[in-house]
C-alpha cells in the first residue's frame, strides 16, 4: 500500500518576487517579470531582455563569506529552502536527521562562475591561475550538499538532472524516496541562474529566445500566433514534501497531497518536441494512472507553454489526446508567459503555482495573448485569473532531450 505524501511547506526566488506570497500575487495580478537586462551589457545580442531576479539579497539566508563562495544558482536554492524550511515549521532538533533528504538539481549549473573563471584563463598569461572555489562553485550537486551542511541532514542527497524538467523530476525522486521508506522528509526542487553572456548567446545560438526587444514585457507569449520564442528567467523554488503520518504526528500545515507522477521520453529529437505529442500525452496519462484518477477529475493544468512556436502546438495535441472532451472544459495557464522560463527551476516554482491553485480555488492566468493561433484551441485562461474548484491539478514540465515530467497535486481530505 502507498504512502500518502503531503506538501507541509514552499519557498521561491522569482523574477516576480523574492518570497511565495510575493510570487503568488503577482501571478493573479497577472504582472510580467521581462525587461532589459541589468546584469550585464547585452546590447549585441539578439536578445537584450530576460527576466531576471531582482533586488535578491543573499545576506539573507547565507552568512556574507559564504555567499561569495557560490554561484547565484546555489544562492537561490539556499535561500528558497529556507524559506520553504521557515514555512514548513520543522523542527529539525526534534526531528531525525538520517530520514531527512534532499533532492536539488539544476539544468545547467554555475553558468557565470564557468564563464568567469575560463575567460579569466583565456585572456592572462598563459599560466593557470584558478580561483580554488571554481569546481565547488560550479558543480549542481554542491546545492544539496550546502542545504545538508546548513541544516545537518544526513539523509539521501543529490541532484537530479533532466534539463527544463530537472526540478520536477527532483520532486519525483523525493516523492520516490518517501515511498520507498528511506526518508520521512525531503526538500525537493532546483533553482538557475542562466542569465549571463553565455546563456543569452547559447540560447539564441538555437533560436529558442524570443527577440521582441522592442517590448520585453509582451515577450513570452503562449499559445498566441505571434510568439516568438521563450524569455529566459531564473530563480529557484523548493517543496516540503512529507509522508502523511509523520507530518500529522507534527502538526504541521498541509497544503496539498501529491498523488500522481509520471516520466516519459519523446525519444524523437534532442530539442524539438514530437510534434504530435506523443511523449507529452503518455507522461500525463502515466501521471493519472498512477493516481487512479479519471481525467474528467482534473480541474487544472500548469502547462510547460513556453512560448515557442513547436511546442506549445505539441502540449495542445497532447492535452487534446488525454482529456478528450473533458480538454475544452479545464481550465490551463502558462505562468511562463509571466516568470519567463526559469530552465531547471521551472517545475519547482510551476509546482507552487499548481499546488496554490488546489489550495486557493484559483487558477492564474496567461498574460500576453493577442492574435488566437487555430491550433491552439484550448481554454487557456486568458489575461485574468479564473476563481473555479480545483480539487486536482497537473503541472507539466519538458526538457531538451526529449524528457517529459509530471505532478498531480489534489486537494487534502484527511
Amino acid at each position: 500500500m502507498r504512502k500518502r505524501i503531503v506538501v507541509t511547506g514552499l519557498g521561491a526566488i522569482t523574477p516576480l518576487g523574492n518570497d511565495v506570497p510575493t510570487y503568488w500575487d503577482s501571478l493573479l495580478k497577472g504582472v510580467s517579470g521581462a525587461a532589459t537586462i541589468q546584469r550585464f551589457d547585452a546590447s549585441k545580442f539578439k536578445t537584450t531582455f530576460a527576466c531576471e531576479v531582482k533586488d535578491f539579497d543573499p545576506t539573507l539566508y547565507i552568512d556574507k563569506k559564504e555567499a561569495r563562495r557560490m554561484d547565484p544558482f546555489c544562492q537561490y536554492a539556499l535561500a528558497a529552502a529556507d524559506q520553504a524550511v521557515v514555512d514548513s515549521k520543522i523542527n529539525f532538533s526534534a526531528t531525525d536527521l538520517n530520514r531527512v533528504a534532499v533532492v536539488m538539481g539544476s539544468g545547467i549549473g554555475g553558468l557565470q562562475t564557468f564563464y568567469e573563471e575560463v575567460k579569466s584563463f583565456v585572456e592572462g598569461n598563459g599560466v593557470p591561475r584558478f580561483n580554488p572555489f571554481f569546481i565547488p562553485k560550479m558543480i549542481i550537486d554542491i546545492v544539496p550538499g550546502h542545504i545538508s551542511i546548513k541544516y545537518g541532514l544526513k539523509g539521501p542527497n543529490f541532484s537530479s538532472i533532466a534539463a527544463c524538467a530537472t526540478s520536477t523530476n527532483c520532486i519525483i525522486d523525493g516523492y520516490l524516496l518517501i515511498q520507498s521508506g528511506l526518508a520521512d522528509v525531503v526538500l525537493a526542487g532546483g533553482s538557475e541562474a542562466a542569465v549571463t553572456q553565455p546563456g543569452i548567446g547559447g540560447f539564441n545560438a538555437m533560436k529558442a529566445l524570443s527577440e521582441r526587444n522592442d517590448d520585453p514585457k509582451t515577450a513570452s507569449r503562449p499559445f498566441d500566433l505571434d510568439r516568438d520564442g521563450f524569455v529566459l528567467g531564473e530563480g529557484g523554488g523548493c517543496l516540503i514534501l512529507e509522508d502523511l503520518e509523520y507530518a500529522l504526528s507534527r502538526g504541521a500545515n498541509i497544503y496539498a497531497e501529491l498523488v500522481g507522477i509520471g516520466m516519459t521520453a519523446d525519444a524523437y529529437h534532442i530539442t524539438a518536441p514530437a510534434p504530435d505529442g506523443n511523449g507529452a500525452s503518455r507522461v500525463m496519462q502515466t501521471t493519472l494512472d498512477y493516481a487512479k484518477l479519471p481525467y474528467t477529475a482534473i480541474d487544472y493544468i500548469n502547462v510547460h507553454g513556453t512560448s515557442t512556436p513547436l511546442g506549445d502546438i505539441a502540449e495542445t495535441n497532447s492535452i487534446k489526446a488525454v482529456f478528450k472532451e473533458h480538454a475544452a472544459v479545464l481550465n490551463i495557464s502558462s505562468t511562463k508567459s509571466m516568470t519567463g522560463h526559469l530552465l531547471g527551476a521551472a517545475g519547482a516554482i510551476e509546482a507552487i503555482a499548481t499546488i496554490l491553485a488546489v489550495k486557493n480555488d484559483i487558477v492564474p492566468p496567461t498574460i500576453n495573448h493577442f492574435t488566437d493561433d487555430p491550433e491552439c484551441d484550448l481554454n487557456y485562461t486568458f489575461h485574468i485569473p479564473q476563481q473555479r474548484t480545483v480539487n486536482a491539478a497537473i503541472s507539466n514540465t519538458f526538457g531538451f532531450g526529449g524528457h517529459n515530467a509530471s505532478l498531480l497535486f489534489k486537494k487534502f481530505i484527511e
